[in-house]
């Protein structure tokens, strides 16, 4: 790379920039037509995110047809369970077939070294790199250790976490080793990822809304303080995206990362208060998108002035929901891309 870094680098690293950085999470995704093309051809989710080309194609579509200012590599934060001997389906959803319920199960899991199985993400990320301008990041990712523990306990996903709070309560030990090995695969998967091209991470620790103040404080923020001090020498920046964390808010300072992204229920402007040494990302309610082009101009404005002038990357505070219009994601991005601070 001879230019300047990415706008997303740069304001990861809260670099001053004439406006904010604009990407949204899943915007690969299913209201795109394109999108739905290829997952029709391909047969399905596992499939499209186990052939890298098809993976590579998809996670290009967004920035062609928006001209977002990152590429998010088409894959699923179970991606990497897969090669500690979790056999996975999407039927529609994640199903773990051979879950961990108890600590003998620990025995089953065992983390490669050097890491392997990840080869189609790695190689997805190459032939991404190889077509994105140099001015659109790349961005690689993985789940946070206790997110995926969710999914190890339970068997997919969960609205009462029931399972994996009695285990972590139950055994305390043996959930802390599991939050432990977890750590270790994905410190070797994100290097990786960054070895294969990625220029910032994300780790979604996307159910830590289920754990108390007091829980989220002994398990899940713990974990991936760990996951992120790992990954520190890698010299990319790293975004920790801490959804349904607002009652978590003052605690995040102390993470060792360049940027927290922001689910849609945390005041954007109390958040660039409680953390000023960190880069914001977020947080647009993906609900917004399902209103007329006014409204999402309207509300994309008042996010873009209630957020820090620097250090600051727009993007919706979840992922982009299937029956989002077309039309609303481009009157996002050309909001935030027209933005004059």
């Amino acid at each position: 790379m001879t230019g300047p870094a990415p706008r997303l680098v740069r304001a990861c690293r809260r670099e001053r920039l004439d406006r904010p950085p604009v990407w949204v999470m899943r915007q690969a995704g299913r209201y795109l037509p394109e999108y739905r093309e290829v997952r029709r051809k391909a047969g399905g989710f596992l499939e499209m995110c186990r052939d890298p080309e098809l993976a590579a194609e998809v996670t290009l579509q967004p920035v062609r047809r928006f001209g977002v200012d990152a590429a998010i590599v088409f894959a699923d934060i179970l991606t990497p369970l897969e090669p500690l001997g979790i056999d996975l389906e999407f039927a529609p959803g994640p199903k773990l077939l051979n879950p961990v319920r108890e600590p003998a199960d620990l025995g089953r899991l065992t983390v490669p070294e050097p890491w392997s199985g990840t080869e189609a993400v790695e190689r997805a990320l190459a032939l991404v790199r190889a077509e994105l301008p140099e001015e659109v990041a790349l961005i690689g990712f993985c789940g946070a250790p206790w997110t995926l523990a969710t999914y190890l306990i339970e068997g997919g996903t969960s609205r009462s976490f029931s399972r994996v709070k009695r285990f972590a309560l139950t055994w305390p030990d043996a959930f802390e080793a599991l939050l432990a090995l977890l750590t270790d695969a994905m410190a070797a998967y994100l290097r990786r990822q960054v070895e294969a091209g990625a220029q910032v991470l994300q780790l979604f620790d996307s159910w830590l809304g289920a754990l108390s103040a007091a829980d989220a404080r002994r398990w899940a923020l713990p974990a991936a303080r760990r996951l992120l001090e790992a990954t520190a020498g890698l010299g990319v920046p790293r975004i920790y995206f801490a959804n349904g964390g607002a009652h978590l808010l003052h605690d995040l300072p102390d993470m060792p990362c360049e940027a927290v992204g922001l689910d849609w229920r945390v005041d954007l402007g109390m958040a660039a208060r409680a953390l000023p040494a960190h880069a914001l990302q977020g947080n647009l309610d993906p609900g917004v998108l399902m209103g007329p082009a006014d409204v999402i101009r309207e509300r994309t404005e008042a996010m873009l002035r209630a957020a820090p002038r620097r250090g600051y990357v727009a993007n919706l505070g979840h992922g982009i929901t299937p029956d989002v219009p077309v039309a609303a994601m481009e009157t996002f991005v050309r909001t935030v891309r027209e933005f004059v601070p």
